[in-house]
């Protein structure tokens, strides 16, 4: 399943300052069940969105009406736990495009980054900054530019590098997955081969 390319997002950010957030409360395990990659994020944070009379929680980041985005800012140590592709899919599938964090498990930052999910690693100082910010202004503006490698903070101008697997830019700038990657490069693979 292809993507949408991803080459440069300006947006305002929903904060979660809370450290080590695991795969199960990204979503949890009941959700599981079905096999496309869709409506998952009707669930994303179920536990902390919702009551048990599935009454929206006012105080979850993702319910205050004065956040709203494409990109994630969260605490760190995010998605550690389980390995379920499925936190990817629900937290894509909830519009997020970007999840910045100073730390990522591996294993999610993987299934991230193989489903249109960009996870930016910055520094803990620099998160603060981020937090800060939208404490102090959840309208503040983030500039991500994969193509550069930076993330921004518009109102100070400040920015960070972060890295990326260049496989893997390659796909997120060209909205390929793994397969429709070697789909792109049938010719070449053809011509491999012949030889």
């Amino acid at each position: 399943m292809a993507y949408d390319k991803f080459t440069k997002l300006i947006s305002p950010a929903v904060p979660l300052p809370i450290e080590n957030i695991d795969t199960d409360q990204i979503i949890p395990a009941r959700f599981l069940k079905a096999v496309e990659r869709k409506g998952f994020g009707d669930n994303l944070f179920r536990d902390w969105r919702y009551d048990k009379s599935n009454q929206p929680i006012a105080g979850f980041a993702l319910n205050k009406p004065q956040y709203s985005g494409k990109i994630l800012i969260a605490g760190k140590n995010f998605g550690s736990g389980s390995s379920r592709e499925h936190a990817a899919w629900a937290i894509y599938d909830y519009g997020f495009r970007v999840v910045v964090s100073s730390f990522f498990a591996d294993i999610f930052k993987g299934n991230a980054l193989n489903n249109g999910l960009l996870p930016v690693v910055v520094s803990p100082e620099y998160l603060e900054k981020l937090f800060a910010a939208i404490e102090a202004d959840p309208q503040t503006l983030f500039e991500v530019d994969l193509e550069n490698q930076k993330f921004t903070l518009t109102t100070t101008g400040e920015s960070v590098g972060f890295e990326i697997n260049p496989y893997k830019k390659h796909c997120l700038l060209n909205g390929l997955d793994d397969i429709d990657y070697l789909i792109s490069i049938k010719d070449e693979i053809e011509a491999f081969e012949k030889k």
